[in-house]
């Protein structure tokens, strides 16, 4: 008899990669052998109810897309990992405290050339019984104008915990400075260094040991940002964007996370790396939306297959060892890589792959020429656009999964598309 490995997907407004994802899986129908034992797959989408806390979860693994910002989901999630040794991708945890501020000091301190980033104070405040007294006996006057000045133009002045491009501001000048603060409201803000002039801004997308770096322009419209061109660069460098996303990633307990940097004058710096819930759907990954299907579908089978353990606790002194020890970040990436791949199993995860998932490419070239994965974009875009573009850019998406299955058909043994040099 079989083992049945159960894999659920915690959704909110997600349409079309979590219907590619069980439709592949369908399709395919694996069982492998694993340990000397068959193994089976099972997945449905976890549903929000009253729990309680001492019945067991049904699930080996569960993909979460609600933990960042759903209270009642993250809790049940935080509760198997806890009673029921759950794996989740991400650690709820990490998810729920870590933002952009604490990314950026930690990233910092292993030595990552972070641009120089100030954090100011909000320009208005909820009102609470305490905080005229506590602004009044400790809050201290500062000169916009000269904190300005101290971080350099060009600047951005974004929220410190923000996503979403919300409240993000390109400033040039003091002028447009004191116009972005005045209208920041509540937020607690931070101001960074531009990255100006740059060759290459590049957003890495990780999943479990698999990265796919995108070129990407972020004044693109939204569904044109991440670019045709992927894993475009030298391999040296696409070997130090796989070091310092792997790091990132372990770090911080995210099997799934995005890191984008900037290169400027031959150096990478990464600019915004907290994002542990990055965008999955098609009607902004287009051509490299199949790649981000086959990536969860890989990392969600090894994981359920393999019985990996969730790792709970966020050990950073081995990090801090390496960054306090001699030797530059040129010589201390490469010893937090290797933490970061043992931390994810790499060799073992890419045997893995090797061993038991040969047929998922061809099942997943199959399933994306297919009238499901066509409605799947359709429902996806017509979530998003006015109707009377949904047929216009249904198509434009499925278009680009036909160039993605036309690439793919023709490419080398070399061209694999798992790893980091899919």
């Amino acid at each position: 008899m079989a083992d049945i490995k159960r894999i659920g997907l915690s959704l909110g407004a997600d349409i079309c990669w979590p219907r590619c994802f069980e439709g592949i899986l369908e399709r395919w129908d694996p069982t492998l052998k694993v340990g000397g034992r068959d193994v089976r797959f099972e997945v449905d989408r976890v549903v929000i109810e009253p729990f309680d806390l001492r019945t067991p979860t049904r699930y080996n693994v569960v993909l979460d897309r609600l933990t960042h910002w759903y209270a009642n989901t993250r809790e049940w999630i935080k509760k198997g990992v806890l009673m029921d040794d759950l794996y989740v991708l991400n650690n709820p945890w990490s998810v729920q405290s870590m933002e952009k501020q604490t990314s950026y000091c930690a990233m910092m301190r292993l030595g990552m050339p972070i641009p120089d980033t100030w954090l100011v104070p909000p320009k208005e405040y909820e009102s609470s019984p305490d905080l005229q007294p506590t602004l009044e006996r400790y809050a201290r006057y500062f000169d916009l104008e000269e904190l300005g000045e101290k971080v350099g133009y060009p600047h951005f002045m974004k929220p410190y915990d923000g996503g979403g491009w919300v409240g993000v501001n390109k400033v040039d000048n003091v002028e447009e400075l004191k116009t972005a603060y005045d209208e920041s409201g509540k937020f607690v803000m931070h101001l960074q260094h531009g990255v100006l002039p740059h060759d290459h801004f590049v957003r890495c997308v990780g999943i479990g040991p698999d990265i796919r770096m995108v070129e990407y322009d972020p004044a693109a419209p939204l569904h044109e940002r991440y670019t045709k061109e992927y894993n475009h660069l030298s391999k040296a460098d696409m070997e130090h964007l796989r070091q310092i996303t792997l790091t990132i990633n372990a770090f911080f307990g995210w099997d799934f996370n995005s890191c984008e940097s900037l290169r400027q004058d031959g150096v990478w710096h990464p600019i915004d790396f907290a994002n542990p819930c990055p965008d999955s759907q098609v009607t902004s990954l287009h051509q490299h939306f199949p790649w981000l299907v086959l990536g969860k579908l890989r990392w969600a089978l090894f994981v359920a297959a393999t019985g990996r353990k969730f790792k709970n606790n966020l050990d950073w002194n081995p990090y801090f060892e390496i960054a306090d020890g001699p030797g530059t970040f040129a010589d201390k990436l490469p010893q937090y890589a290797a933490i970061a791949d043992e931390h994810f199993d790499t060799a073992r995860f890419q045997e893995f792959c090797a061993e038991h998932l040969g047929p998922l490419d061809e099942v997943a070239w199959e399933f994306f020429g297919t009238a499901a994965a066509r409605d799947a974009v359709h429902e996806k875009v017509g979530a998003l656009f006015p109707e009377h573009e949904v047929e216009e850019f249904t198509e434009h998406f499925w278009g680009s999964i036909q160039s993605w299955r036309h690439e793919t058909a023709h490419a080398a043994p070399s061209d694999s598309i798992h790893g980091v040099q899919s």
